[in-house]
């Protein structure tokens, strides 16, 4: 059954890794027979079929992202959503496609467990997904009435909307790059991020995009923007929220920091267990607004689209054509604010998460007195003496007089004494 195996999985391999394969299985000829040489050809089985599951991955990234490109390539040559939504997917594309291969090469390859797949392959994915739901919100937004007055006064040159537009949309790729190239470092091999840490915090994140999600799926404002919690005391979920975004990396900070156990001196431990709680805390504000800004931007992007979705926001309430589009627009022009959450929240979490594993770190060993060795000395008890009677000599008083050669300002070597004249 295992005979035919190296064949097949050979031709998915990468063209330099084929000649690796074969000798790997060429080599189970010299395993004794029976089950030592099963093992041996399942191993390599399992072996080859993880290779060819890298290349099956780039595959399907390729895939998705050529997919993406085609839906968000196409639009009006003058709407200034197309050049916008253009440059977007351009520079996403780009970022996803190398900043890996940069990670690699400086951190290592992604570090072992499902953990750290999991969560390099759901950002990509969110990644994906925010791009093709915000192209789609800045067609809907990309209309007079909703565009923001610059100034009442006609003179006002449109350019300096647009250069405003350009400097927001810069930002913005900037912060989805930071994002992407944070969690590609922290689950890499290299910096040893414990798996206690990655769960901690992106278990809070999950739960901090939930809440996020349930209180604002339509952008944020001056008022709680859910639409289906009417007559709900809204304000103990918008409470949640807020001790949420910054008691969840305390919290993740504080797992991190006692659940890891590595070696080193008191002091090195301490440093890793802080270094735990940053990356802990950072990961929860970045998974939660990261979560909320794709499904907040996929429900604003769907709205116009997908009836249900307006059914689903504002049950039992009769929506005119008006009424749904002036609700589909003011939801595409508040979207703008998902982006305040992905610069804000990151910061937010890394303060936290230090500040947890400030908390969780353990206190440094009482140093030795300053007078030298042993523990401090009670107030009010003279020093003790010396070992072998003898006392200072600032207490012992005319000691420093009695050495040779020995004056207040320190030791001095005698000068010949001149003759004196007559």
């Amino acid at each position: 059954m295992l005979a035919g195996l190296p064949s097949r999985l050979t031709r998915l391999m990468p063209a330099e890794r084929r000649a690796w394969a074969e000798a790997l299985w060429a080599e189970a000829g010299q395993v004794p027979p029976g089950l030592a040489r099963l093992g041996w050809r399942a191993g390599a089985v399992r072996l080859v079929a993880r290779e060819a599951l890298l290349a099956a991955k780039a595959l399907v990234f390729a895939a998705a992202a050529v997919w993406v490109v085609h839906v968000v390539w196409p639009g009006p040559a003058g709407d200034p959503a197309t050049a916008v939504n253009r440059l977007d997917v351009v520079t996403v594309v780009a970022v996803l496609a190398g900043l890996p291969l940069l990670a690699r090469w400086l951190f290592g390859p992604a570090a072992p467990g499902w953990m750290a797949r999991v969560l390099r392959f759901s950002a990509y994915a969110a990644v994906l997904v925010l791009t093709l739901a915000k192209a789609s919100v800045e067609q809907v937004r990309d209309n007079p009435a909703a565009l923001p007055r610059l100034s009442s006064d006609a003179s006002v040159p449109v350019k300096d909307g647009m250069i405003y537009t350009w400097f927001v949309e810069s930002i913005f790729l900037l912060v989805v790059a930071v994002y992407v190239a944070a969690i590609l470092v922290a689950t890499a091999r290299r910096p040893q991020v414990a798996r206690a840490t990655l769960a901690a915090g992106t278990g809070a994140g999950l739960v901090l995009g939930a809440v996020m999600y349930t209180v604002a799926p339509l952008g944020l404002a001056s008022h709680a923007t859910d639409p289906w919690l009417h007559g709900f005391p809204i304000g103990l979920i918008v409470l949640l929220a807020w001790v949420l975004l910054f008691g969840g990396p305390v919290l993740a900070g504080v797992v991190a920091a006692r659940c890891y156990h590595g070696p080193g001196s008191l002091e090195q431990v301490a440093k890793a267990k802080t270094r735990q709680a940053a990356v802990a805390g950072f990961l929860a504000t970045a998974v939660g607004a990261l979560m909320v800004a794709v499904l907040g931007s996929a429900t604003i992007a769907l709205m116009p689209r997908a009836g249900w979705v307006l059914h689903w926001l504002y049950p039992g309430q009769h929506l005119p054509g008006a009424v749904a589009y002036a609700h589909e627009l003011a939801a595409s022009v508040r979207a703008d604010n998902y982006g305040m959450i992905l610069l804000v929240f990151p910061v937010i979490g890394l303060l936290m998460g230090l500040a947890g594993g400030g908390m969780a770190a353990p206190a440094p060993p009482p140093g030795p007195s300053p007078g030298g060795g042993g523990p401090p000395r009670p107030p009010g008890q003279p020093a003790p003496d010396p070992p072998g009677g003898i006392r200072l000599a600032a207490e012992a008083g005319g000691l420093a007089a009695s050495l040779p050669g020995f004056a207040e300002d320190g030791p001095y070597t005698a000068e010949p004494a001149l003759p004196r004249a007559g």
